[in-house]
């Protein structure tokens, strides 16, 4: 008699939803655009953001772009992705007979590893690290909600959506009250303090900045800045409906969400990318009270990108285009997203700061945006590679063989069917940095 027994590990490529690894593949250039700005050291920040002042038209142009389609919008994508994949990969575990104590330690052990991958890429590398933010809003919020209802979910991430309209109607009402005195004023939390790390000369003394800094930015925004945990609520959400899986039953849906939240996005980051250019004439206090609005709308643009991806991997997939050159190296990069975005920091931290080359103080907003393409483009290249010899992310082997431990699993009844899982959910089971379950054929 055979039977099949669940081990805990990849999913084949044929079980993968596109949408996710699409989704995950594109924005990583958008999070190299958004991160290699702080590389920016020779030239000191406006105060409204971390962009320089701009010296000419095409400054102007690279910031305009960035501040109002990339910034505080790349990552809410990929923490509505985080909170997307845990249900996901919840949910072929238990299908594949795991029970629910074992699935709980699994993600438990999966967040965990992240602040760990975390705390070393900002020890090594970047003080921007986003691993532990997410490793972090998993572990909370995965215990407060990961088994709630439905309604619970939409309630509280209305909730916390709330909150972030209510401090960006505040920032607004207090703008025009804010005077020049502020500007000098402490105001707690220094955004250039935490990029000191990257004009120090020394190695050591930057890695001992940026792991005094990497707390902050794993509690500000993993839990304080609300839009992480309002992120991977939808994502909860969203994930037991399956919308990116089968896009073609919410188009509807997905329609709307892409033309509305892309649409809040850009419009909400349009006020903060005139004052960064000099069109809006604000102090630098006045335009830092701007960034609570631009937080709230980036919500918004992070979803409706998701959706808009989901909407093109939906035509793709109707037209049989999910094979070409593009799609697969996009895709490649997706189901190696962990890899990749560590990748970046490789390529950008020991070349760009000044305890390495110190090639960014040579550069200007507008060579740096170029840099960006470049770094992401070698990415994907890498990805693509990877994909044509059949080999996985290196980040993604070493965090899935430290989640999993040994492989085990729960046996199944005798005759099941190998598949136990529906297909296409691994993709987003990837937490954005990893991957699903498969089954083993056993013949006791």
């Amino acid at each position: 008699m055979s039977r099949t027994t669940a081990v805990l590990g990849p999913t084949g490529s044929a079980e993968r939803a596109l949408a996710p690894d699409l989704a995950r593949g594109f924005m990583l250039l958008f999070i190299a655009l958004a991160n290699t700005v702080w590389y920016l050291w020779a030239a000191p920040s406006t105060g409204t953001t971390m962009h320089p002042e701009p010296e000419g038209a095409l400054d102007s142009a690279a910031q305009f772009f960035t501040v109002m389609a990339v910034d505080m919008r790349s990552y809410p994508m990929f923490a509505f992705l985080f909170g997307y994949g845990m249900v996901q990969l919840a949910r072929r575990q238990q299908a594949a007979g795991a029970d629910v104590r074992s699935v709980n330690a699994l993600l438990r052990r999966r967040n965990l590893w992240l602040l760990v991958f975390g705390f070393f890429h900002a020890l090594l590398l970047w003080m921007g690290d986003i691993l532990g933010a997410y490793g972090l809003a998993g572990l909370v919020l995965g215990w407060l909600f990961f088994r709630r209802k439905d309604v619970t979910l939409l309630v509280w991430g209305g909730v916390l959506t709330g909150l972030m309209a209510l401090l960006a109607a505040v920032s607004l009402l207090a703008l025009p009250f804010v005077s020049d005195a502020g500007a000098e004023a402490p105001t707690g939390f220094d955004m250039s303090q935490a990029a000191a790390n990257i004009g120090d000369p020394s190695f050591l003394s930057a890695a001992l900045l940026r792991v005094m800094t990497w707390p902050l930015v794993v509690v500000g925004q993993g839990l304080l800045g609300l839009a992480v945990p309002a992120a991977i609520l939808l994502g909860f959400w969203a994930a037991r409906r399956g919308f990116l899986e089968e896009p073609g039953r919410h188009l509807g849906a997905l329609r709307r969400t892409a033309v509305v939240g892309i649409s809040v996005g850009w419009l909400g980051g349009l006020p903060m990318a005139l004052a960064q250019t000099g069109v809006w004439d604000l102090t630098a206090a006045q335009g830092q009270m701007l960034t609570m609005p631009h937080m709230l709308t980036g919500v918004f643009c992070g979803v409706g990108y998701v959706a808009l991806i989901a909407l093109v991997a939906h035509r793709l997939q109707e037209r049989g285009r999910t094979r070409g050159p593009v799609v697969t190296a996009l895709s490649a990069t997706g189901k190696r997203s962990l890899s990749a975005y560590l990748a970046q920091s490789v390529l950008c931290a020991p070349i760009l700061a000044a305890w390495g080359l110190g090639l960014a103080e040579h550069m200007s907003s507008w060579t740096m945006f170029l840099y960006a393409i470049a770094v992401w483009l070698v990415t994907v290249a890498a990805a693509y590679a990877l994909e044509r010899s059949g080999r996985r992310g290196p980040a993604e082997v070493l965090l899935r063989k430290l989640a999993y431990r040994k492989p085990s699993g729960a046996v199944g009844a005798a005759g099941a069917p190998e598949s136990a899982g529906p297909p296409g959910t691994s993709g987003a089971a990837e937490q954005g940095v990893a991957e699903g379950a498969h089954q083993e054929r056993t013949t006791p």
